[in-house]
């Protein structure tokens, strides 16, 4: 069967049109015929005042027409449409939720933050071997909200989504061009009171291991791997040890904006907002690995996340 997930966040629109196939373990896996990302920043502002702006709606529509004519043309059978954490924000977002049904045909779903939690777990799982008995906290770090997921083969042990993302962090702390010490301190109290509150419901200390997902991390990865362009297929699986992860977010939080516009793996939409994604990756590690013991080292990262488990979960949820 052919379908389709499409990821609608606070930075991004993503599209993934796959065929669908049994695993050597009889679950279903996912064969990309066409995955494509385009920055629109639709949570432009909205942290600050609640409200979706008219050209970022503007932005976001323009992408949904091609993706819908995409979808069309590639005969998917079933459609999924998720909204994340500016939809959750936003209270002007009746506008969005009839020009997305015009064009797909579906209802968009603006998911809770503990559903959005659960599909980046099923997608990254869907690609990564899991254990049982050996929980993996899978990270989402996204522009509105960042999702912990602690689960093993089993399934999902403790999942919470806590609002800080890349974009809200700029928007609210980051906006010297580098940012200064003052606002990146301000910037690490609110990760440092983001991950408290994750550990109200994940027990993220029984972790044995990290994987990172999204478009923060697979460019902080490339980072550190000193790529000479934005390469899916080195990023994808790549272990590295915590402390060059670090260092790589250390040296894109210096950069000024010129010098990460400069970068050869660095996406034009990523530009203004990598260095509050690396301040969170950075301060998200170094807990863990002070609530591990330093039993995690490394971190792993993957290409396959939310994206990957909204097009999955088209086979058991009814959709249009």
């Amino acid at each position: 069967m052919r379908v389709a997930g499409i990821d609608c966040g606070t930075n991004s629109i993503r599209l993934l049109v796959a065929d669908t196939r049994p695993g050597d373990d009889g679950a279903p896996r996912l064969a990309d015929v066409h995955r494509e990302m385009r920055v629109v920043r639709l949570g432009q502002g909205v942290d600050a005042t609640g409200m979706l702006a008219p050209e970022a709606l503007e932005r976001t529509f323009a992408a949904a027409d091609d993706y819908a004519a995409t979808v069309r043309d590639l005969g998917a059978e079933r459609v999924r449409f998720v909204a994340t954490s500016a939809m959750r924000d936003a209270r002007n977002g009746d506008e969005f939720v009839a020009g997305i049904r015009a064009r797909f045909g579906v209802e968009p779903e603006i998911v809770p933050g503990a559903e959005e939690a659960a599909l980046s777990f099923a997608g990254a799982a869907s690609v990564l071997p899991l254990a049982a008995g050996r929980p993996v906290l899978v990270v989402d770090l996204g522009g509105g909200s960042t999702e912990f997921v602690l689960g093993d083969a089993a399934g999902v042990r403790g999942a919470r989504s806590i609002d800080m993302g890349c974009v809200r962090l700029t928007e609210r702390h980051l906006r010297s061009d580098p940012p200064t010490a003052e606002e990146v301190a301000a910037a690490e109290r609110d990760v440092d009171a983001g991950i408290d509150e994750a550990l109200a419901g994940v027990p993220l200390g029984e972790a044995t291991a990290v994987i990172g997902v999204a478009g923060s991390i697979t460019t902080i990865t490339a980072h550190a791997l000193g790529l000479p362009a934005y390469q899916p297929e080195c990023i994808h699986g790549t272990e590295l040890p915590i402390a060059q992860v670090a260092a790589a977010c250390t040296s894109l939080l210096g950069l000024t904006h010129a010098q990460r516009a400069e970068l050869p793996y660095m996406h034009p939409g990523r530009v203004d907002v990598i260095g509050a994604g690396a301040l969170v990756w950075r301060h998200i590690l170094a807990r863990l690995s002070t609530l591990t013991d330093g039993r995690i080292a490394t971190a792993v990262t993957s290409e396959h996340d939310i994206l990957d488990g909204i097009a999955l979960s088209t086979l058991t949820k009814k959709t249009t």
